[in-house]
């Protein structure tokens, strides 16, 4: 993989953070971390990532309104969501808000990689993360 690729990993566990990160860095990625979905809105804007993996439940800010911010935006990265959530209508409110797919922890990593490789080659960002084009993320207008 290319290290063209940005993935922001928003997640409060530092723990899992810092696995999750480690894995990916050494799989080729760029990998900015947030530890709330809040930090993480804000990396959205500076960093214009091609990949959000997100937790579901985290202080200040959890996984919802993040998906909910991406929804806003007119041209929105990809978004796995992570959570040791079990509930059905949690994930089923997650395709509703756009993600692209839903991994249940513990996982293992080698499932992670597969989405991950999965969702960004059915986007096409890995030929546009190529091109060096950067994507600017804004809001979509109001009516």
């Amino acid at each position: 993989m290319s290290a063209e690729i940005t993935i922001l990993l928003i997640e409060d566990d530092r723990e899992i953070s810092r696995t999750i990160h480690g894995v990916l860095q050494a799989s080729g990625y760029h990998v900015v971390v947030a530890s709330n979905g809040l930090d993480g809105q804000k990396m959205i804007d500076s960093e214009s990532p091609d990949l959000v993996i997100t937790d579901m439940m985290m202080p200040r800010m959890g996984g919802f309104p993040v998906l909910e911010y991406l929804k806003s935006l007119d041209n929105p990265p990809k978004v796995i969501m992570i959570t040791a959530n079990e509930g059905g209508r949690h994930k089923a409110y997650a395709e509703m808000l756009g993600i692209d797919d839903y991994l249940r922890k513990p996982f293992a990593m080698d499932l992670l990689l597969e989405s991950i490789s999965r969702v960004l080659n059915s986007s096409g960002e890995k030929k546009e993360a190529e091109t060096g084009k950067p994507k600017k993320r804004t809001r979509k207008k109001s009516t």
